[in-house]
């Protein structure tokens, strides 16, 4: 046995720990923390099962059914679920799946796919991206507060969007972007670098902050 190939088994017989945390501002993204590094390049974000064809862990987390989107970056894996998917149970079938990865020593990224970066994807197509998460998703839940998230456009790789309803001039609409909207679009279109709200904030109505002018008599 060459001197290699100790190390190698050594590090293949370390116990493997897996630490599943669910996302509080999308309850369809799990971030999975490995132990051990699954893939030291990247990060890789596949979209669908198609868009996985070359990595062997995408193809492996995919062929598990209610699995939306993959996110691979080095000992972290985010994983997107469908949204008629339900977390019990398919967060034990993920672990055992990256585990059984780990364990087989083949790159969860073959070299053919990992020899470059990722696919660029176009301003227009990022676009087409986002929107279809702002109809699936991020509208139908803040339409609860009457609040409204539109896509203006996608320039070099930066997201513009306004807010409008119950979000235009709430002191809490950063919080509902920053917290929620910024994580659920790094889901979707990793390739956004930031996140521009052209909203006039000032002529909103505030609905559930109003504001209070400086030595004015508080509420009761």
């Amino acid at each position: 046995m060459s001197e290699a190939t100790v190390p190698a088994l050594a590090r293949a017989e370390q116990p493997v720990s897996i630490r599943a945390e669910a996302s509080l501002a999308d309850p369809d993204s799990c971030k999975f923390t490995l132990s051990r590094s699954l893939h030291p390049g990247g990060p890789w974000f596949f979209a669908s099962p198609e868009a996985a064809a070359g990595s062997p862990l995408g193809e492996r987390l995919f062929a598990l059914g209610g699995v939306a989107s993959v996110l691979i970056a080095s000992n972290v894996v985010t994983i997107g679920k469908a949204p008629g998917a339900a977390w019990t149970g398919l967060k034990a079938a993920i672990g055992a799946a990256l585990r059984a990865q780990l364990l087989s020593g083949l790159p969860a990224v073959l070299e053919m796919v990992a020899s470059g970066d990722p696919p660029a994807r176009s301003d227009a197509e990022l676009g087409v991206a986002v929107q279809e998460l702002l109809d699936r998703e991020v509208n139908r839940s803040i339409a609860s507060h009457g609040g409204k998230i539109s896509l203006l456009e996608v320039r070099d790789a930066r997201l513009f969007i306004t807010m409008s309803g119950g979000c235009q001039g709430c002191a809490s609409s950063q919080v509902t972007l920053r917290q929620g909207f910024e994580v659920m679009v790094k889901r979707v279109a990793p390739e956004i670098t930031a996140i521009v709200d052209a909203t006039d904030h000032a002529a909103g109505r505030q609905p559930f902050y109003p504001r209070v002018t400086p030595g004015a008599p508080s509420a009761p």
